[in-house]
Parts: C-alpha cells; sequence; structure tokens
C-alpha cells in the first residue's frame, strides 16, 4: 500500500529558522519527498535550497518545470514560480498571485491534495496572514494528515494560529518533534484513496492553466460587491469546510487577511497619487500663471496663481489626512 511518501511544507515569515531545524531532524533514507513554498520576493536570487542542502542529510534542489520525483529529495519552490504537484513530476507556473504570493504555498497544497490524496502530509511552519490554511483544508478533504507547529513555538506564529482556528490538525507540535513524526508516518500505509472534491479540482486548474475560469463558466461562489485588489475585476466568496476566501475570474486568490491587508496597501498607494497629481497642478497652474504675465495678461496670471494657492491648501489638507489614515492601516 502507499504511505506518506508527499510531504507539502509552507512558510513565510521566521520559517528558515523551522525549515533548517526541521530538515536536520531527518534520516538520509527518508522513504519520502519533501517540497518546500517559502514566500519570497520575485527578485530573490533563490538560495533556500542551497541553504537546506546544507543543513540536514537530504539534497535540496530548486527544480525545474517537468522534474521528475525521487523519495529523500527535497523541492524548493523557485522565486516567482508556482510549484504544482502532478504525477512523478512537478511543474512550475507563474499562474495568478494568491494571497499576494508566487509562489503561493495555497497552490502547492492543493495540487498535492488532487494528485496524491491521502498519501500527502501537510506542514505550516511559522509565518504571517493565512496562505496555506485554504490549501491544508483541500488536503485534509482529500485524505491527508496535517501537521501544524505550535504556533508558541513559531517565531511568527499567525500563520499556524490562522491554520489552527480554520481546522483540527492531526498533530501540533513544536518544529523539534516534528521530523520523528514525518519519518514514523513516511512508513506507515495511507488511508484509501477518496474522490477529489469538484471545487479543489477547479481551484487547482487555475494555477496549472496560468488563469481563471473560462469565460462564461458557472462561477464557483456567491459573487460580491468587493474588487479585485490587482486586476479590479468583480471577487466571487467561497466558502469550504470552515475556509473562506475570495477569487476573481482571473484567478487571484485572497483569504480574508490577504484581501484587507491587500487593500489597504491599495488605499495607500491611492492617495500618494492622488497626492502627486495635487503638487503637479501646483506647478502647472504656476507655470500657466508665468507665461500669462510674461505675456502682460495680468488679470488671467491672477486667476491661475489664485487657483494655485488654493491648490496648495487642499495639498495641505491632503497631506494631513494620509498620515492620519496611514497611521489607522
Amino acid at each position: 500500500m502507499a504511505c506518506h511518501d508527499i510531504i507539502a511544507i509552507g512558510a513565510s515569515a521566521g520559517g528558515l529558522e523551522a525549515l533548517s531545524q526541521l530538515v536536520n531532524q531527518l534520516p538520509p533514507d527518508l522513504a519520502a519527498s519533501l517540497f518546500v513554498v517559502q514566500h519570497t520576493s520575485p527578485e530573490s536570487p533563490g538560495f533556500l535550497a542551497t541553504i537546506l542542502d546544507g543543513r540536514g542529510p537530504l539534497p535540496a534542489i530548486m527544480p525545474a518545470d517537468g522534474t521528475r520525483i525521487e523519495k529523500g529529495m527535497i523541492y524548493v519552490a523557485p522565486p516567482d514560480r508556482h510549484l504544482l504537484l502532478k504525477k512523478g513530476h512537478m511543474h512550475l507556473t507563474r499562474g495568478p498571485h494568491e494571497n499576494r504570493s508566487r509562489p503561493a504555498i495555497d497552490v502547492l497544497f492543493r495540487s498535492a491534495a488532487v494528485t496524491y490524496g491521502p498519501r500527502v502530509i501537510g506542514l505550516i511552519l511559522s509565518g504571517f496572514l493565512s496562505d496555506g490554511v485554504v490549501g491544508l483544508m483541500a488536503i485534509k478533504r482529500c485524505g491527508g494528515v496535517i501537521i501544524v507547529q505550535d504556533p508558541t513555538d513559531a517565531k511568527y506564529p499567525a500563520l499556524p494560529q490562522n491554520a489552527l482556528q480554520a481546522m483540527q490538525a492531526d498533530y501540533v507540535l513544536p518544529v523539534a518533534e516534528i521530523g520523528a513524526v514525518i519519518t514514523r508516518l513516511a512508513g506507515e500505509p495511507a488511508l484509501e484513496r477518496v474522490s477529489v472534491p469538484g471545487d479543489i479540482l477547479a481551484e487547482a486548474r487555475f494555477a496549472e492553466r496560468n488563469s481563471g475560469p473560462a469565460v462564461g463558466a458557472p462561477p464557483l461562489g456567491e459573487l460580491t460587491s468587493l474588487s479585485c485588489p490587482l486586476c479590479h475585476g468583480p471577487l466571487q466568496f467561497l466558502q469550504n469546510d470552515n475556509t473562506p476566501h475570495y477569487r476573481c475570474h482571473t484567478g487571484h486568490s485572497f483569504t480574508p487577511e490577504s484581501l484587507e491587508s491587500s487593500q489597504e496597501e491599495a488605499v495607500e498607494r491611492a492617495l500618494w497619487s492622488a497626492l502627486r497629481l495635487m503638487e503637479e497642478r501646483v506647478v502647472l497652474l504656476s507655470n500657466m500663471a508665468d507665461y500669462e504675465l510674461e505675456r502682460g495678461r495680468s488679470l488671467a496670471a491672477r486667476r491661475f496663481q489664485e487657483r494655485a494657492e488654493e491648490m496648495k491648501t487642499h495639498l495641505r489638507y491632503l497631506r494631513e489626512l494620509i498620515e492620519k489614515v496611514i497611521a489607522m492601516i
């Protein structure tokens, strides 16, 4: 019988320390493969695989699209690429961001659940917000095993806490105890495979094909009055087994926490953009006043200068408002 040989791991802030401690605990003959998504910037040089390669007995690499899956290996998602699991190999895409991230933990977890079902162990480590929570539930619904780092042991406990609020984990452990559990589970038979729920299968296809559903496809959830902060398309609300999230037609996906964070950034960008436009208008009006004055049209020059001074007053009020809004968010 198949064992728990697919270990999908998600981490964000504080994840490097937890991952380094974890891989040091694993035996060189581990009968499983590890797949890691660590939130990183698109410009990151991608040193995580090199770091983990030197922290434990298992080789760690950054796979290419189509790399075959081998046991006893650690595969780290490259910067700016989603890591998806297929039958016997990996697939890398630049699909829509999920929870403002690419690579996203949810994408890895969801693809693992769809492809390998009960053979999957899903592990959430230290981090912010809630990327990985929806994918972790997908693993659980497909018969896999759930492990969450004890929030009191995590450098940044928000991600483990959000996971535990959404579901009951099979194990809640400090990192120092997780390696032994993974090693034991890797040698134990997995449950019988179950049918993949339709909503999980549909969402898994988004990242794989680099876009959302085909035009005219039935909605996955309830259409809301909210818009996507990234593409400004309408958002659908999906709620399956206590893991609510939003998804737009393009394929961008957000948990409520990541959507709120994205909206905060959008508000700040809009305010600074308004400030810049008003400052440019002051410059333009002043230039127009100078132009009219040079040509002896003092009345027109005065009107432009008065409008410039009025705009300067509005600018002072806007700056004060921006400071207050930024302090609130």
